[in-house]
């Protein structure tokens, strides 16, 4: 599956036949989706978070993230949203931003990626990467709403956000283990 995954990233996002902005709209149907061939690409310079099916793109949400800064993640409380190649490693229905998918960062590539930071002195060896981080609805209770992803604002403390329809309905066409592709 992973190869296919590559592939996928490598092929013109919007090469495909249909209008780009019907896959704004479009509802997507958890018992015609193969679960085991999806995987989520978020792409931070455009705010956008592909859903793919193997090589097709199904729809595009929009998201945000912490920081207006979109490198990637450095330190615990950085606010930045990492980049690299994560899984989604737990689900959850969560009172305060609807619905949660907690990815595995760190990793052994966030990992790896520190090392050389740490070997090149841009980083301190006894710094905390953070964790927690995840895709996630917005947070109503503390006067966060929708808006806020469709204007771009940044609020998270390093977390993907999405509209909270959003997430309620791509939380029911992945499942832990899917993977998730965050770049630059």
């Amino acid at each position: 599956m992973w190869r296919f995954c590559y592939l996928s990233i490598l092929l013109p996002l919007f090469a495909f036949e249909h209008n780009n902005s019907d896959l704004y709209s479009v509802r997507l149907n958890p018992s015609r989706i193969n679960a085991d061939k999806v995987f989520l690409l978020i792409d931070k310079s455009d705010y956008r978070m592909y859903v793919y099916e193997d090589v097709t793109l199904l729809k595009i949400y929009k998201v945000v993230f912490g920081s207006n800064d979109q490198s990637d993640k450095f330190a615990e409380g950085d606010k930045r949203t990492p980049n690299g190649t994560f899984r989604i490693s737990q689900k959850r229905i969560d009172n305060r931003w609807s619905r949660f998918m907690l990815l595995d960062y760190p990793n052994s590539e966030s990992m790896e990626k520190f090392a050389r930071r740490v070997s090149r002195g841009e980083a301190n060896p006894g710094t905390d990467l953070g964790g927690g981080i995840g895709l996630h609805g917005v947070e109503y209770a503390s006067g966060i709403r929708d808006y806020y992803v469709d204007q771009r604002i940044n609020w998270t403390l390093g977390c993907v956000s999405l509209k909270n329809g959003d997430i309620n309905e791509i939380f029911e066409v992945v499942k832990v283990g899917t993977p998730v592709v965050i770049r630059p």
